[in-house]
């Protein structure tokens, strides 16, 4: 989720992302503190002097976005889970971490890390509103906005539907009483679900409330998106069980189709991606595997040189790609696959190409599995 983004840097080896979403709200926010509350405080303030208390106030606040999501992130790392990225986006921010907590605990105190630092940092900015009395109005309404907005987003952040962290608390405690991280994942994500139906609904009762027509807007969407979140980490936490045991040559294509390294881009257009619908193809040479031609290759390449163009010339070589053994684990690869928005990943034992795996192979796998009512792979 939300892997797009402009990247704006790293912090403890995280990379921090712009989502383009991002834009939009950073605007809202700054104009309705420019237009709005900074007025309501002090009438005297100029235009100008308004807008940049306004950007200055929005850039603090989302520095205390990134200072939540970060600790969360910082707190996973500390118990051995790989954090890809921040990314700032319409509603906050969202952490990518790339596979579930081992313990309740762990998943408990890295739920609870944002929240405890959106609730210091409001209240240090609290303690400067206090401090600041005899200072500039300007100065004391920025302090008082920022902490009232990061206790608030404390206490949102609490409640107790997944994913938020509020709901991750409520799995972790379901997981330590069950001592099953997947029914603790279905229970806690079908309250997220019934949070964000109430958010629904009230947004839509205050759409026909006259004044609040744009808060029911924002309301019943941010329901959509807790809705849609919650069925979304449900869905990966099921797909995590149920590959438990799997084993790569367990699921991928045994003989899949291949083409040489001097076969034009034009044929393999034509003879392989169309025809056989498929998104990319291994190139082989007397056995070995030399690499892969993928859509995102081709693309590079101008179509009126297609014709013109070999296979070799074009494709990610073979110490480019990220690989797999027969007997990986399928949890391990998919981890490398959702981390680098991958489609396949060549399957290769001593140079030989074993097989390939994609996600349409781990699509069908579950997908039979579950005709067949097989609800866990052996281990």
């Amino acid at each position: 989720m939300l892997r797009g983004g402009i990247p704006i840097g790293k912090i403890f080896g995280i990379a921090i992302r712009l989502n383009y979403s991002w834009f939009i709200v950073f605007g809202l926010v700054t104009w309705a503190l420019s237009v709005g509350y900074f007025p309501s405080i002090d009438p005297t303030l100029g235009v100008p002097t308004r807008v940049v208390a306004g950007l200055l106030t929005s850039v603090l606040f989302f520095g205390s976005v990134l200072a939540h999501e970060l600790m969360h992130s910082v707190f996973a790392q500390r118990f051995g889970i790989p954090v890809q990225s921040i990314t700032l986006f319409i509603f906050g921010g969202v952490s990518q971490i790339t596979k579930e907590p081992q313990k309740p605990k762990d998943e408990l105190r890295i739920a609870l890390a944002g929240p405890l630092t959106s609730l210091v940092v409001g209240g240090v900015f609290w303690a400067v509103w206090f401090l600041a009395q005899d200072a500039s109005s300007l100065v004391v309404a920025i302090a008082y906005w920022l902490g009232w907005i990061n206790v608030s987003l404390a206490v949102f952040n609490l409640i107790p539907g997944f994913p938020l962290d509020g709901g991750r608390v409520l799995r972790s405690i379901l997981w330590w009483r069950k001592g099953n991280l997947l029914q603790a994942t279905k229970t806690a994500s079908n309250i997220g679900r019934g949070v964000g139906y109430l958010f629904i609904f009230a947004g839509l009762v205050q759409i026909f409330i006259p004044g609040l027509t744009f808060q029911g807007l924002w309301l019943a969407f941010i329901g959509w998106f807790l809705d849609s979140a919650a069925s979304a980490s449900r869905r990966e936490v099921m797909m995590q069980a149920a590959f438990e045991g799997v084993r790569v040559h367990d699921v991928m294509a045994r003989h899949p189709v291949t083409v040489g390294p001097d076969v034009t881009i034009q044929e393999v257009v034509d003879d392989y991606l169309l025809l056989r619908n498929i998104r990319a193809v291994p190139v082989v040479e007397g056995g070995r595997f030399l690499g892969l031609m993928t859509v995102s290759d081709i693309r590079r390449v101008p179509r009126d040189r297609w014709s013109e163009t070999p296979v070799r010339a074009a494709m990610t070589p073979a110490p480019a790609l990220v690989t797999a053994y027969p007997d990986d684990s399928i949890l391990s690869v998919l981890q490398q696959m959702t981390e680098r928005d991958l489609n396949q990943v060549p399957v290769v034992a001593d140079g030989r190409l074993q097989g390939l795996l994609t996600r349409s192979n781990l699509m069908r796998f579950l997908h039979l599995r579950d005709e067949l009512g097989i609800r866990k792979a052996a281990a």
